[in-house]
């Protein structure tokens, strides 16, 4: 095992327990968030049919820092969920941390009208 993986490894091994217990369906598909250095994104997962229903980048809406970038990616997203009709989901942290940017996306998806 190298020293520079063991931060990924760890995120991965809580992401796998986590997902164990997260399971998103039709009517309550599960919102998956993923970010790295320099961007974040979600996915809003149908995982009965395996598909993704919507999804939202960084690169797609403008901001001054990564806290506003999370923020109206969430909001984005649940603009975009709303449009599909789907307003319960089931968040997934992905092994994240549930603060900063991953916790600036869930308010923004809350604020945007989702409910989870």
């Amino acid at each position: 095992m190298k020293l520079t993986n063991i931060k990924k490894e760890k995120r991965v091994r809580r992401h796998k327990r986590i997902r164990a217990k997260i399971f998103g369906t039709e009517k309550m598909p599960r919102l998956s968030v993923f970010k790295s250095n320099k961007h974040i994104s979600a996915q809003v997962i149908d995982d009965i049919n395996s598909k993704t229903l919507v999804s939202a980048h960084s690169r797609e809406v403008k901001g001054k820092n990564m806290m506003e970038k999370s923020e109206k990616v969430g909001e984005s997203l649940a603009k975009k969920a709303l449009a599909k009709k789907i307003k319960k989901i089931v968040f997934d942290r992905g092994g994240f941390i549930y603060t900063g940017n991953v916790r600036a996306l869930a308010e923004g998806a809350r604020k945007g009208g989702l409910q989870f």
